[in-house]
């Protein structure tokens, strides 16, 4: 294991910064080599079952917005290159491979093998934290192909496309009778918009016009066919583009992908906030609490709060600049992972991170077929709360290596923050604190970086930040 530190967090609450804690040492137990099994840092992040080392394209994908912040320990986008690696001559990506064979595990309702397609966001994301543009480059021409394989096999006459339900990694979701369905269709759009921009990484001016036409042609079919002005929902099609009943959490993917406009945005958000649909005590359930199928129990996708679904609706709140919204949200579903964590009156149950979460009350959800899930320290899924959403949301700090910013966006100023935080070879720190002189934010770098603080409301000033300490004085800004 490597001998850097991870990056340190600081928080009113302390129990925020212990479950933090626990997750980075937690993870050591997920990367490992496949052929011994045994843990090692140069490995693959999977979560073995039943003997089987399996990735998989959806957890790989997400769990990258949380290795970022390893400090290196870990390598971010291993387990995506092992997917490129893979790609057959036409194109396409299945979206699992057992480790052990290199033979990718395909389900009977998907011979293809298709994911959800978001690598070009997970791309984004670590060109932003690593300003690797050689990377950029080189996964273009796999990510090119790619999309022009789900264009050939997928793309309807219509100009939606028509995936198969496991693609969407919800699984037991009473979504019968979907055809088109909305988190599909509006992955693929997140898709073309963060390939659109890598092609202006590149320079490379048709590349960036062929996917933002892409993206805005899925964006005007997502808005015209599957928004209902009734429900204020987006809503999956059936084989004739009708509009079915059920609302799931898949609605709220077009937020991530800035679909809605700023009215079907907020009619959008009313529902995360309405405890009748999608504002339950722990927010946000898979399933809206008003569909005849949904259980407080979670039962699966039938109401269970998922982590990264979580983590997909508060991105959509932040494209929005809902920042109090998503902070609001993001600590309430922290508070809920730390009462699962250290439970009343169940001592079997202490000590643990789950796959899911009951979505009206306290505990990890039930599911009465299946003793075995949720899955117990599940850290593909519950990394993204405990560290990405602690970060990036909770604590409100967004990096940008080639562009040299750290924005930090808080509702108000409190004793947090974040220490020895690596942008490649740069360590920076930045503490609020409350001194005889009143709010101070002290601040810690080797190199120079641009600071814009935000406290939401009040002020707002971006500032250059030179090597060594340094420290601010809000009342002075």
């Amino acid at each position: 294991m490597n001998k850097r530190d991870f990056p340190k967090i600081y928080f009113y609450d302390q129990d925020f910064v212990d479950i933090y804690d626990k997750t980075w040492a937690w993870l050591q137990n997920c990367y490992l080599d496949p052929k011994t099994g045994e843990p090692n840092a140069d490995g693959y992040f999977l979560y073995p079952q039943d003997g089987r080392y399996i990735l998989n394209q959806f957890e790989s994908i997400f769990s990258t917005f949380f290795l970022v912040y390893s400090n290196r320990n870990y390598p971010a986008a291993h387990n995506l290159d092992y997917f490129y690696s893979k790609q057959e001559e036409g194109g396409a990506i299945q979206s699992r491979y057992d480790l052990r064979t290199g033979e990718a595990i395909v389900d009977a309702d998907n011979p293809e093998g298709v994911g959800l397609p978001l690598f070009a966001w997970a791309e984004f994301n670590l060109f932003h934290k690593s300003a690797n543009k050689r990377r950029v480059k080189d996964v273009m021409a796999v990510l090119t192909k790619y999309m022009d394989w789900i264009d050939q096999v997928f793309k309807q006459d219509n100009g939606l496309y028509n995936a198969p339900a496991s693609a969407s990694s919800m699984f037991n979701s009473p979504r019968d009778g979907t055809v088109y369905s909305v988190d599909f269709n509006t992955a693929l759009a997140i898709n073309a918009l963060y390939m659109s921009s890598m092609g202006d990484i590149l320079n490379d001016k048709d590349l960036s016009f062929q996917y933002k036409r892409q993206y805005f042609s899925l964006k005007t079919r997502i808005n015209t066919l599957m928004w209902d002005p009734h429900t204020n929902f987006y809503h999956d099609l059936d084989a004739n583009g009708n509009r079915l009943p059920h609302k799931t959490i898949a609605g709220f993917w077009p937020l991530l992908a800035e679909i809605p406009n700023e009215d079907k945005a907020e009619l959008l958000i009313a529902h995360l906030r309405n405890p009748a649909t999608f504002g339950t005590e722990h927010p946000f359930p898979s399933l809206s609490a008003d569909d005849p199928h949904f259980s407080r129990d979670g039962e699966g996708f039938r109401g269970s709060v998922f982590p990264p679904f979580n983590f997909m609706v508060i991105k959509g709140l932040e494209k929005y600049q809902r920042w109090d919204f998503a902070r609001e949200s993001a600590i309430k579903h922290l508070y809920y992972i730390l009462d699962a964590f250290i439970p009343n009156d169940d001592a079997v149950e202490r000590g643990n991170l789950w796959e899911s979460y009951k979505p009206c009350g306290e505990g990890r959800s039930v599911m009465a077929d299946n003793p075995d899930f949720p899955r117990q320290r599940y850290m593909p899924h519950v990394a993204l709360s405990t560290i990405a959403v602690m970060i990036e949301t909770v604590i409100g700090i967004t990096i940008s290596l080639p562009r040299k910013t750290v924005d930090w966006v808080i509702p108000n100023l409190e004793i947090m923050g974040i220490e020895n935080l690596s942008l490649k070879r740069n360590l920076i720190t930045i503490l609020s604190n409350r001194s005889l002189r009143g709010w101070e934010i002290q601040l810690e770098s080797e190199k120079l970086y641009y600071f814009t603080i935000n406290i939401i409301g009040q002020k707002k000033k971006t500032l250059p930040i030179p090597s060594g300490k340094c420290s601010i004085l809000i009342d002075k800004l």
